[in-house]
């Protein structure tokens, strides 16, 4: 992969949600290319690439990470948003109210955009008050692609994975650093076999040792 390609899209894709949220609001058929961020991550880690598009290419994690962190209180994410029953139960309901919109609207291309857009800036504004009180990235603890994605990845034992090399000093620095409150220092001399390791490398930038690779 062309990691400065997706340097870049890490760094200004929040553009393209900013862009979809104005232009929605005068053509809500434009939020039908929000397929393309729900098909996305489960895409890539049925190729074993993990979660890398959650924290290298969508652009709602763009936006956290380059607009909302500088206003969010950076303090951990409680544990009953990163549990199984939470999750399940924000997937269960996304693709409920999904689903129903959708067949209320069929054959209604205007209705069913709007169904996408209502979707997407609904689940943005939780996103940003939600970071206002945790992390910046406290959505994509159970975004509901993601949490398929990290299912995915859970059985693809090949995926891409960080490895952290036995000169880690387990300074802490890593779990500090890390939105989805993995701690890398843990998997010392071993790969990072946490599925919901979004690949943002954030743990490998802030390193003293360069152990995380």
């Amino acid at each position: 992969m062309n990691f400065s390609f997706f340097s870049f899209l890490k760094k200004y894709s929040y553009i393209i949600l900013i862009f979809f949220i104005i232009a929605g609001m005068f053509n809500p058929t434009i939020a039908l290319t929000a397929i393309i961020c729900m098909i996305g991550p489960i895409f890539l880690a049925f190729l074993g690439k993990g979660r890398f598009w959650c924290g290298n290419i969508c652009p709602r994690g763009s936006f956290f990470d380059n607009v909302i962190i500088k206003f969010s209180r950076k303090n951990k994410v409680p544990k009953f948003l990163k549990s199984k029953l939470f999750r399940t139960s924000v997937i269960v309901f996304m693709f409920y109210m999904f689903g129903n919109g959708i067949y209320k609207n069929w054959g209604n291309i205007v209705g069913i955009g709007m169904v996408f857009y209502r979707m997407i800036v609904v689940t943005t504004f939780v996103g940003i008050i939600l970071s206002f009180f945790y992390n910046n990235r406290t959505w994509c603890n159970f975004c509901p692609m993601g949490s398929i994605a990290s299912l995915i990845s859970y059985f693809k034992k090949d995926r891409k994975k960080l490895t952290v090399s036995s000169s880690c000093i387990s300074c802490k620095l890593c779990k500090m650093t890390c939105p989805m409150g993995i701690v890398p220092y843990d998997y010392k001399g071993n790969p990072i076999d946490h599925p919901d390791c979004i690949q943002c490398g954030k743990c490998i930038n802030i390193c003293p040792k360069n152990a995380i690779r």
